[in-house]
């Protein structure tokens, strides 16, 4: 059997994701010589190289990539142990890793500090990725929750929808297009698009809406981030297609505007996206009905203070 050490899984794990001695080292506060050093008596233990070095650039070899997956599954198991003593402990001492795709960045940090007031002990680690980053997260089991406007596709997977996020087109408050009303979908191919890169489910919502109405996708500039968009939206450079939660405050303050444009806004959803295979800890199922009943309870308060638009009062 195997004389290997959990710490020297861990540091394999760190190492094969980074395909780096520094940054893994500087990830697990650890010296570069004391990183390599584990490596090379893992290496010794096991038999076989790990790593191949190729230039500057590190690979896993066939023996690492083996080793790989089998030091996941071997964390999984442990976390799931953990999860277990946590439960039998309450909710006093959980530990919580939240991933959330870029978009969702504008409200998901007031869900968690709302969260955190109610369990307090619950240490949260949150990190805000694109959604093919957000989703390597989960595959990777670094990741015990997602939040994602477009969950994957495929059995591994498992979601479940809380929030409404309308997308909406947008302007700068001095584009023709805002003093026009039920803008056809010809009339908007005809602009040029601000659009997040491919991949995004942002991206994804508007090439089918363009394809649906037997339209080509516009003239466009992609942007890697929501808030590149909002920017250059505003100086006048074109239109967007954004969640309507990334533009409170442009909205507020008279930044943007949206447009008034046949189907839209598009009602979409946040998901909360966890892997099937993994069992959940107390404060990811705490985590997981908290943002459902908060947002049920926001959306109670929604109906009852929704006043009728001008257009269906004068019906």
């Amino acid at each position: 059997m195997l004389n290997l050490t959990i710490r020297q899984l861990r540091i394999f794990d760190a190492v094969a994701r980074h395909l780096s001695h520094s940054r893994a080292a500087k990830e697990l506060y650890l010296s570069q010589p004391a990183v390599s050093m584990q490596i090379k008596q893992l290496e010794h233990c096991v038999g076989l190289p790990l790593f191949d070095q190729v230039g500057k650039k590190m690979h896993l070899t066939e023996a690492g990539q083996e080793m790989l997956h089998y030091t996941r599954s071997i964390a999984q198991q442990l976390e799931e142990m953990d999860a277990m003593l946590s439960e039998m402990k309450g909710l006093e001492y959980g530990r919580l890793n939240i991933s959330a795709v870029s978009t969702a960045s504008y409200f998901i940090a007031q869900l968690l500090a709302k969260f955190i007031q109610q369990y307090p002990q619950i240490k949260v680690s949150l990190n805000v990725a694109n959604r093919d980053a957000v989703i390597k997260l989960l595959a990777d089991n670094s990741a015990d929750l997602a939040i994602m406007g477009q969950p994957p596709e495929g059995t591994v997977m498992q979601s479940q929808p809380f929030m409404q996020n309308p997308l909406v087109v947008i302007a700068a408050p001095n584009h023709p297009l805002t003093k026009v009303c039920n803008i056809k979908p010809k009339q908007l191919a005809q602009e040029i698009f601000l659009l997040r890169e491919q991949g995004s489910g942002t991206r994804g919502v508007v090439e089918r809406y363009f394809a649906s109405h037997h339209l080509k996708l516009p003239t466009h500039m992609e942007m890697d981030t929501n808030e590149a968009i909002k920017q250059s939206v505003q100086a006048g450079m074109g239109i967007g297609i954004i969640s309507k939660h990334c533009i409170e405050l442009e909205l507020e303050i008279k930044r943007l505007q949206v447009l008034d444009v046949d189907h839209f806004p598009i009602l979409r959803h946040w998901h909360i996206v966890h892997r099937k295979n993994k069992r959940l800890s107390t404060a990811a199922n705490a985590f997981n009905q908290f943002l459902l009943n908060d947002a049920e309870s926001q959306a109670s308060a929604t109906k009852l203070t929704t006043i009728p638009s001008k257009r269906s009062r004068t019906k």
